[in-house]
């Protein structure tokens, strides 16, 4: 039941980090329901995510972020930039952290956007709590000197041990969370965990296949747009998406043989979809070949994100 506006407390939490550090599962996690997806691909966040969590008399709205890395080209540009507007416009910020990445790649890509990221909170003179996740892939020992060692680099608030897929570490964490939350209205109604419409979540959940089904065959350039969407008279719904690719040889790997990858991402798509809508789901996929997508503003105002970065 939601409390009486008089005690309601609320905060802004932005998630940042590295690609694949574990935003996602974090939010998702916390949240305690699915509203953002999760691939083992590297910046498969491409939007801000806002999913709510609610502690008691608090409510946290968890920003997840696109990844911060070194960009190369228009997109990622705006992502990465994405990321940072998510952290400004926050109360909080949490870093989250591979922490099994960074053990065993010190000097590798993680550990570069890591602090990368760690200059990028100094310039802006921001405050922040370190979240070192996947901590169960590591004895103490280890975990202690990568905290020691990160808490040298920045003067963190707090510092979380963790593992976002299994949960251990995470109740402390969201305590701490519900902590931070100052007296205010809350932003949400109580029965919504996030922002993003049934449109774009339902697109979000195709992609998620698609790079779940075709990690190695599928280049990180693949785009899904919900085209149509028609709610029918026995309650359920047809949803018509194109998945958009960026050269011809990569239609047939989409569709593969006899339709056959095509057919099994559709039904696991149309499964998950039915599930978050709660009602059955006719899903209608077809796959387009666009070079150019990831230059049209159009694709950027789908996302929620500045085609001028």
């Amino acid at each position: 039941m939601t409390p009486p506006e008089s005690v309601q407390r609320s905060a802004i939490v932005a998630v940042i980090g590295a690609p694949n550090a574990g935003k996602s599962t974090l939010v998702n996690r916390l949240v305690g329901a699915k509203v953002t997806i999760v691939t083992h691909k590297v910046q498969t966040t491409r939007m801000r995510v806002r999913g709510v969590m609610i502690e008691g008399e608090a409510q946290i709205v968890l920003v997840d972020t696109p990844g911060i890395f070194a960009p190369k080209r228009r997109l990622d540009r705006a992502m990465v930039g994405a990321a940072w507007a998510g952290a400004e416009d926050a109360d909080s910020i949490l870093l989250i952290v591979d922490a099994a990445d960074l053990d065993a790649k010190p000097n590798g890509l993680g550990a570069q956007d890591t602090n990368r990221i760690i200059e990028g909170l100094k310039g802006q003179n921001r405050k922040a709590a370190l979240v070192l996740n996947k901590v169960d892939a590591l004895k103490r020992e280890k975990l202690l000197d990568l905290a020691t060692r990160l808490n040298a680099a920045f003067p963190f608030e707090e510092t979380f041990m963790i593992s976002a897929l299994k949960g251990g570490g995470v109740d402390r964490l969201r305590a701490w969370l519900a902590g931070r939350a100052t007296p205010g209205p809350w932003f949400f109604p109580e029965d919504q965990t996030a922002d993003l419409s049934s449109r774009m979540m339902a697109a979000e959940v195709t992609r998620e296949q698609l790079y779940l089904r075709l990690h190695e065959e599928l280049p990180y350039s693949v785009h899904v747009t919900t085209e149509g969407w028609q709610e029918r008279k026995d309650g359920s719904v047809r949803i018509d998406q194109v998945i958009l690719v960026e050269r011809d040889g990569q239609k047939p790997i989409v569709i593969g043989k006899g339709g056959a990858t095509l057919k099994a991402i559709g039904a696991a798509a149309r499964k998950q979809i039915a599930e978050i809508l709660g009602q059955p789901v006719h899903l209608f996929l077809t796959v387009k070949v666009k070079s150019s997508w990831a230059e049209e503003r159009g694709v950027y105002d789908e996302i929620g994100i500045d085609f001028e970065s």
